[in-house]
């Protein structure tokens, strides 16, 4: 994935957590001081995903004083050419922590960001961001059509079926995509409006 700074809502969609549980990773100092930044903005690295995704993930198998003292431990393994490149070559590297009776490997919370992370990317690659189409707000690219009303859509319960048919031009994969990059990047003020009748898919332009 190319950028490597995630705004708080994208890395709680590669961390599989919820928002509140990536502002807590900065405002407790759960994470390594490295791993984020706050001066313009709230920032998490990348490669810091995997960290938030096992503190809040493992809660119910470990202590937060066990799980803090495993992410010193993993974090400890994620070098400045990890950080980086996240993911790359991670998959050869051990994150395996053996103490006492305790072993925890934090591979599988590595795989998932990597999956979720270029979810995340190709999500990106499908919507555009352009003051002449719509001023602005993100549309699946080559149409017209917002993917804060395709989310808000699927929020209010319609089928995918009945969305797709009111906007031919888009397949299954594209409105999952759509969807993705809304809850990484809500939208500001009045709730978009959900898929009406007379609904559909037009160039942009």
């Amino acid at each position: 994935m190319a950028a490597s700074l995630l705004n708080p809502n994208e890395a709680a969609v590669v961390a599989g957590v919820t928002l509140r549980d990536v502002n807590r990773v900065i405002d407790e100092r759960i994470l390594p001081e490295r791993f984020y930044s706050v001066g313009d903005g709230r920032r998490v690295h990348l490669a810091a995903c995997p960290l938030v995704g096992f503190y809040f993930r493992a809660a119910r198998a470990l202590t937060a004083e066990e799980r803090l003292a495993l992410i010193s431990r993993f974090s400890e393994r994620i070098t400045a050419s990890l950080l980086i490149r996240p993911f790359e070559g991670w998959a050869d590297a051990d994150w395996r922590v053996d103490d006492d009776f305790l072993s925890v490997s934090l591979s599988p919370f590595v795989a998932d960001a990597d999956t979720r992370g270029r979810r995340l990317a190709a999500a990106r690659a499908r919507v555009v961001e352009d003051p002449a189409i719509l001023g602005g707000a993100p549309v699946v690219k080559g149409t017209r059509v917002p993917v804060h009303d395709l989310a808000a859509s699927v929020a209010t319960g319609l089928s995918r079926e009945r969305i797709l048919s009111a906007y031919p031009g888009l397949d299954a994969e594209t409105l999952d995509l759509a969807v993705l990059y809304a809850e990484a990047h809500p939208a500001r003020g009045r709730p978009r409006r959900a898929v009406g009748r007379g609904a559909g898919c037009s160039p942009d332009g």
